[in-house]
């Protein structure tokens, strides 16, 4: 299936979670964010969630600074 991670289009396997598009971007464990289809996806439901064919997945990176 294709998806949209961060405005750019994916193949997932049929079924795949959100888990599975952060593994494919090989994002860290913490200080991410997540959502899918404008909705914020909480960390415990990442390898709960089932993405859609054309979803699209906002992956957010905490920076710190000032």
């Amino acid at each position: 299936m294709q998806v949209w991670i961060n405005g750019e289009q994916r193949e997932l396997a049929d079924g795949a979670h959100v888990r599975d598009a952060l593994d494919i971007l090989g994002a860290p464990e913490s200080g991410v964010a997540v959502a899918v289809d404008g909705e914020v996806v909480p960390r415990a439901q990442w390898s709960a969630v089932t993405l859609a064919d054309g979803a699209r997945i906002e992956v957010l990176t905490a920076v710190q600074g000032g």
